[in-house]
């Protein structure tokens, strides 16, 4: 039943936002807790976000593709998969996978080099390197992909780092007048013409850092999951056509 009288309604609100105002400001303060004891203790660490966790009195804390929870007042710090035994589910990982999601829905894909069907159906953002074997073997079947309606999105990951030969060659593809064509002469072995210019293949090394990238390829999926390794285009196509036919039911 609703009041029609407004100035109790008036009193009502204020009454509430009155009480919000003191548990936020224990929020805001465990939260400079935490940021102070970490810049104490791991200067190096810049942390994302600090937010409660579902136990309470504890938070989590991201930092990259890193998942910490701390206590309120920054004494505390757990390192480790948080799960939630009723639902089966892990939620540190559900965390990590909304984190890379965020950024990957911040990418332009101008910033990568793309092999698109016609229709696509899924889209899924690898991270290469030109000289490994099996990121060679993917890009040979690219047709296939694209067939099962794959879009496939290359960001650069040369394992050797900056410097490398297979730094110098992502770069050589990015500043090609054709990246594709460049990109498609590399994976073959084929010598393709040195250029340098302005080129965002360090910041992809380091989102793959964030991503938690430890070999290649890294197949990444549009909801932020990252498969490692090589998939072949038919496992691929069912592996995500079922997780759509899984978000459909749900």
């Amino acid at each position: 039943m609703q009041s029609s009288n407004p100035l109790l309604l008036a009193a009502l609100l204020g009454a509430a936002v009155v009480a919000s105002l003191p548990v936020a400001a224990e929020e805001d303060r465990h939260e400079a807790n935490i940021r102070t004891a970490l810049a104490r203790v791991l200067p190096n660490v810049a942390v994302d976000g600090v937010a409660p966790s579902p136990i309470a009195g504890l938070y989590t804390v991201t930092a990259g593709s890193r998942i910490f929870y701390m206590s309120g007042d920054g004494a505390n710090l757990i390192r480790g998969d948080f799960f939630d035994l009723k639902s089966h589910r892990n939620l540190t990982d559900e965390h990590i996978t909304k984190v890379r999601k965020k950024a990957l829905d911040d990418l332009d894909e101008k910033q990568m080099v793309v092999y698109s069907p016609e229709k696509p159906k899924h889209t899924i953002t690898v991270f290469t390197d030109i000289d490994c074997p099996y990121c060679r073997k993917l890009h040979h079947e690219m047709a296939d992909y694209n067939a099962a309606g794959i879009e496939v999105r290359y960001l650069f990951y040369p394992r050797a780092g900056v410097g490398s030969p297979s730094y110098d060659k992502a770069v050589s593809v990015w500043c090609a007048d054709d990246r594709n064509a460049a990109l498609d002469k590399a994976k073959n072995g084929e010598e393709i013409e040195a250029k340098k210019c302005d080129n965002p293949i360090a910041d992809q090394m380091a989102l793959g850092d964030v991503f938690g990238v430890r070999g290649t390829p890294a197949i990444v999926l549009e909801s932020g999951q990252v498969l490692p390794g090589y998939i072949p285009p038919a496992r691929l196509a069912a592996m995500l056509d079922d997780k759509t036919d899984n978000v459909a039911a749900n």
